[in-house]
C-alpha cells in the first residue's frame, strides 16, 4: 500500500524533531520552511542570546552535544551548530523546502457538520481517518521567485512555534499612541534580525518596553554599546524571576523540580485519590522549597536593592515557565548607570519619548524597542483558511488551547500541533510530542473517543489554571513533564520508568537522554 504523505510546517526545533521521528517510522515528510535555514528562532536572535538551560537539558534524546562545547550555557551560534549537526546526522535536509512560506491550509473531505458529529477523531481514532479520503491542502509561496504552488498531504504537523511571526503590539490611548512618537520604533523581533544592531543603537537614547528575557538581553546589549553616556531605559510593569545560575549552594534546581519525587508535591491532571492526598499533604514542603530558593537568589542577586523582587513565588515561576537566565553582569550595568529601570503600570507616547503616567515622568528617547512578546494564538489561527478551524484551534481568551496530549485538537482531523505548549527546555518536551505523533502515524495506537479526549483537555486546563494562574495560555507543563512523558510512553507502549535503580528513578532529575532508545 502506498505510504501516506506527511507535511510539516516549520524547520525549527519542533519541526526537526517531527521530521526525524516520522522518517524513523518509514514516512518521507515534506517540511515547508519560510526561512533559508533551519533553527527557527535560533536562526535570528540577539548576539548575546545563550541557552537558558544546561546542555544536558537542552538536547535531543539521541544526540549529545560534542565534547568541544564546554560551556554550560553556550551561545546561539553553537546552538545553531548543534541543530545543524542533528539535521546532518539524520539526513533531514533532504526533506526541507526552504524559502517556502505556507500562506494557508485547508482541510478537504468531510464537511464541518460531518466532523462535529464524529465520536472518534478523524472518524476512527487513527491518524489518517476513515470513510472519505480527507486531505490537507497547503498553499505555498516560493519566496525566491514569488511562485505559488498547492500541495496535498494526508497528515499535517504544524510546528510554527509561538515566539515569532506575530508581534504583540500593546494598545494605547488615542492621540498618545505609537503614532505620536517621531523617533524610530520597532519590535524586538525586528531588532533581532538586524545585521548592524550595534551601529543602529550607538549614541542613541534607547528605551525598551517590557520585562521578559528579550527586554533584559536587549538592555544589556545597548548598555554594552553606549555605556553610561547614553543609558538605556527599561520600562516594565511586572517583575520576573531572572537568575544568574540554575543551582543554589551547588545543588541544581532540577533536584527540586524535575525528578519523580518532586512530582508528588503538585496536583496532576487525572492523578487519582492517593496522589491528590499526597500533593495536598506535601504542599507545605513545596512552599518551603520555594521560599529557600527565593531567599538564596535575593541574597546573591541585588533584586531588593533595585526593586526587582517578583510579586509571585519561585515555584509559580517554574510551573508557569517564567524563569530565565540573566544577561552577564546585568545589575553591574544598572549600578554603573548604563541601564535605568523604571516601573510603571501605565504609559503613553509623546513626539520625543515616553510619558510614565504613574509618576508623570518623561523619558526622552531616540529609539523605542517593544519587547512585548508575540501573539502565538493569532499566529496559529492565521495558518488556517476555514473559519471553523480558526475559531476552535486556539480556544478563546479565557480558555486554554484545547490540545489532547498537548498536540491533538479533538475536533480537527489528521493534524497535530507540536511546539505550542512550553516547558523549561522546550526541545525536551517537543521531541517527546514529535515521537508520540510519529507512533500515531505508524498505527502503533489509536486515540480514545472525542469525549474522552475533551475530558482530558479539561483536566489539564484545571491544572494550568491552578499552577499557571493568569499565564495559563502559555500551556506550560514544566514541573509535571515526567507525568506528561509517562502518559506518552504508556500510549506508545514503552516503559515510562527510564532510570536504573529505585533511588535513581525517584531522586535523579529526568532529561532528554533518558528517552533515547525507547524500545
Amino acid at each position: 500500500m502506498e505510504r501516506r504523505k506527511v507535511g510539516i510546517i516549520g524547520a525549527g526545533v519542533s519541526g526537526l524533531a517531527a521530521c526525524k521521528h516520522t522518517l524513523d517510522k518509514g514516512f518521507n515528510p515534506v517540511v515547508f520552511e519560510a526561512d533559508d535555514t533551519i533553527g527557527g528562532v535560533w536562526a535570528h536572535t540577539l548576539e548575546s542570546t545563550r541557552l537558558q538551560a544546561p546542555t544536558t537539558a537542552f538536547r535531543f534524546s539521541d544526540l549529545a552535544w560534542p565534547a568541544s562545547v564546554t560551556e554550560k550555557y553556550p551561545g546561539h551560534r553553537k546552538v545553531m551548530e548543534y541543530l545543524r549537526s542533528y539535521a546532518s546526522k539524520f539526513d533531514l535536509l533532504k526533506c526541507i523546502r526552504f524559502n517556502s512560506q505556507v500562506l494557508g491550509v485547508e482541510y478537504l473531505g468531510q464537511t464541518e457538520e460531518e466532523i462535529m458529529k464524529w465520536e472518534h477523531w478523524s472518524g476512527n481514532g487513527e491518524a489518517f481517518g476513515t470513510g472519505k479520503d480527507g486531505v490537507w491542502r497547503l498553499t505555498v509561496k516560493d519566496l525566491k521567485i514569488g511562485h505559488v504552488e498547492v500541495f496535498q498531504v494526508d497528515f499535517l504537523i504544524v510546528c510554527i512555534g509561538r515566539h515569532s511571526g506575530s508581534p504583540n503590539i500593546p494598545e494605547f490611548p488615542a492621540n498618545n499612541g505609537l503614532e505620536s512618537f517621531k523617533g524610530k520604533i520597532l519590535h524586538s523581533i525586528d531588532y533581532s534580525y538586524m545585521d548592524n544592531a550595534a551601529e543602529f543603537i550607538k549614541g542613541k537614547n534607547v528605551t525598551i518596553v517590557g520585562s521578559g528575557k528579550s527586554a533584559f538581553d536587549i538592555a544589556a546589549e545597548v548598555a554594552k554599546v553606549n555605556g553610561a553616556t547614553h543609558p538605556c531605559t527599561m520600562i516594565y510593569r511586572t517583575r520576573h524571576w531572572l537568575v544568574h545560575k540554575s543551582s543554589i549552594w551547588g545543588v541544581d534546581l532540577s533536584y527540586f523540580y524535575l525528578n519523580r519525587i518532586s512530582q508528588l508535591l503538585v496536583h496532576k491532571p487525572g492523578e487519582g485519590f492517593l496522589y491528590y492526598v499526597l500533593a495536598t499533604a506535601l504542599s507545605p514542603l513545596r512552599w518551603t522549597i520555594s521560599k529557600v530558593i527565593e531567599a538564596y537568589f535575593k541574597r546573591s542577586i541585588p533584586l531588593q536593592k533595585h526593586g526587582m523582587v517578583p510579586d509571585y513565588s519561585f515555584s509559580f515561576a517554574m510551573s508557569s515557565c517564567l524563569i530565565a537566565m540573566l544577561p552577564e553582569r546585568f545589575y553591574d550595568k544598572v549600578d554603573e548607570g548604563s541601564i535605568i529601570l523604571k516601573k510603571s503600570k501605565r504609559f503613553s507616547f509623546s513626539n520625543d519619548g515616553i510619558i510614565l503616567e504613574d509618576g508623570n515622568e518623561h523619558i526622552k528617547s531616540d529609539i523605542i524597542i517593544l519587547a512585548t512578546g508575540f501573539k502565538g494564538d493569532q499566529k496559529l489561527r492565521d495558518i488556517f483558511t476555514a473559519n471553523w478551524c480558526k475559531n476552535i484551534v486556539a480556544g478563546s481568551s479565557d480558555t486554554e488551547v484545547p490540545l489532547y496530549r498537548e498536540c491533538i485538537h479533538p475536533r480537527i482531523p489528521q493534524l497535530a500541533i507540536v511546539g505550542y505548549s512550553e516547558s523549561l527546555t522546550n526541545i525536551y518536551a517537543f521531541e517527546r510530542m514529535a515521537n508520540w505523533v510519529a507512533h500515531l502515524l505508524a498505527g502503533r495506537f489509536k486515540l480514545p473517543s472525542i469525549r474522552c479526549m475533551e475530558e482530558s483537555v479539561l483536566e489539564w486546563a484545571k491544572y494550568k489554571d491552578l499552577y499557571n494562574g493568569k499565564y495559563f495560555r502559555r500551556s506550560c507543563i514544566s514541573t509535571i513533564n515526567i507525568w506528561f512523558n509517562d502518559l506518552l510512553c504508556q500510549d506508545i507502549g514503552c516503559d515510562p520508568k527510564r532510570k536504573k535503580g529505585i533511588l535513581a528513578e525517584w531522586f535523579q532529575p529526568y532529561g532528554p537522554a533518558d528517552y533515547a532508545d525507547l524500545y
